[in-house]
């Protein structure tokens, strides 16, 4: 018997994505965004990206059944994003979820969109180890996690205790005055700069702080004295090399981030260290993760940049593992969760497996 047939639909933000995944081979992806309209606010507006949700969930719906080449009466289950991210956008795409569950009487899974960037490596690499340590790096989060079964079993280890990587670049491209979103901009003026010409403060890397937040992350003062820095030419007179601050403050964020990556590995001996997450696509980040990490004799596993943003890939490759691990599905009544912590992975159902209730589910 083949395995089931999964459908997965992302809105946590301003993606519309659904993705179909049978065991661990993707069959359709397709993602509508709404992120050229927020180019003139400087940021995300949730009335805006619900809106786009609601307009685009069918016609991607319908060209992700077309491009897999299924009939929506072939699904066997349905995951979508529980949370974290915005209430609205996360109430329509849960609402379509339900509605489809219960038109089509199948199971549905509300998961953890977060941990999803890093399932979505199986659809890349193959099946996970059976211990890791995850990096998740977005707009949103900047946390380190040891993960047994990616569906039943994640454990936080740290995260950041103020901006995350991708939000203090977009801070950082603001100041500069380039477009939004600023963080793939100072990423390709990084490229550009010297790293090594502007050295600005490693977050939480003083003595007192590195037992008590071994696995945190801080990036706010990072971005203050970036700030201090730019004020102090444009105050002078002076012109801003802006390459070679995007330079230094890029170097800053992906030592910290690496660094305690590639720690966390080796104090928990484990070989496999898996990024994911829309920062997971920042080149520094990738290029300094690999050459730490063949050092450190660990495998790197980082998804192709086109899983790097939101998809319904990652949703449906982490309702799968669910399916797989015997998770039991979410009741009807579960909520769309803004602050989803990262050790509940299907919303309402316990971590620990039961048994299978999807047709085709491994025993």
């Amino acid at each position: 018997m083949s395995e089931p047939l999964i459908l997965g639909i992302e809105s946590t933000c301003d993606e519309t994505g659904v993705a179909l995944v049978r065991g661990r081979e993707l069959l359709g992806d397709v993602t509508a965004t709404s992120m050229d309209e927020y180019a003139r606010y400087g940021g995300i507006i949730p009335e805006i990206a619900s809106r786009a949700h609601l307009e685009s969930f069918l016609p991607t719906l319908d060209a992700a059944l077309e491009r897999a080449e299924v009939d929506l009466g072939e699904v066997d289950a349905i995951a979508v994003s529980a949370g974290p991210g915005l209430v609205g956008s996360l109430t329509v795409g849960i609402t379509a979820a339900k509605a489809l569950a219960v038109s089509l009487g199948k199971p549905i899974y509300g998961v953890n969109h977060v941990i999803g960037h890093l399932a979505v490596d199986e659809l890349v690499t193959g099946p996970l180890p059976e211990r890791f340590i995850g990096l998740i790096v977005s707009g949103g989060h900047s946390n380190l996690l040891s993960i047994g079964d990616i569906a039943t079993d994640v454990v936080e280890l740290g995260g950041t205790l103020d901006d995350a990587a991708g939000e203090a670049f977009d801070k950082v491209g603001r100041l500069l005055g380039l477009p939004y979103p600023g963080g793939p901009h100072v990423d390709r003026l990084a490229r550009e700069g010297d790293p090594g010409a502007i050295r600005f403060p490693r977050g939480l890397a003083a003595a007192k702080d590195r037992e008590r937040h071994r696995y945190d992350f801080s990036f706010s003062g990072l971005k203050t004295a970036v700030a201090r820095y730019i004020e102090s030419l444009q105050d002078a007179g002076r012109e801003v090399p802006q390459a070679d601050v995007c330079a230094g403050f890029s170097e800053a964020v992906n030592d910290s981030l690496t660094a305690k990556a590639v720690a966390a590995c080796q104090a928990a001996d484990c070989s496999t260290l898996v990024v994911g997450g829309g920062f997971s696509a920042n080149s520094r980040l990738r290029e300094l993760a690999a050459q730490r990490c063949q050092e450190a004799g660990i495998e790197l596993r980082i998804p192709p940049l086109r899983y790097c943003t939101d998809n319904g890939a990652q949703i449906a490759a982490l309702g799968a593992a669910a399916v797989r691990a015997g998770v039991e599905p979410s009741p009807l009544d579960f909520a769309p969760d803004s602050s989803m912590p990262l050790d509940t992975i299907v919303a309402g159902s316990p971590t620990a497996p039961g048994s299978p209730t999807v047709p085709g589910a491994p025993r």
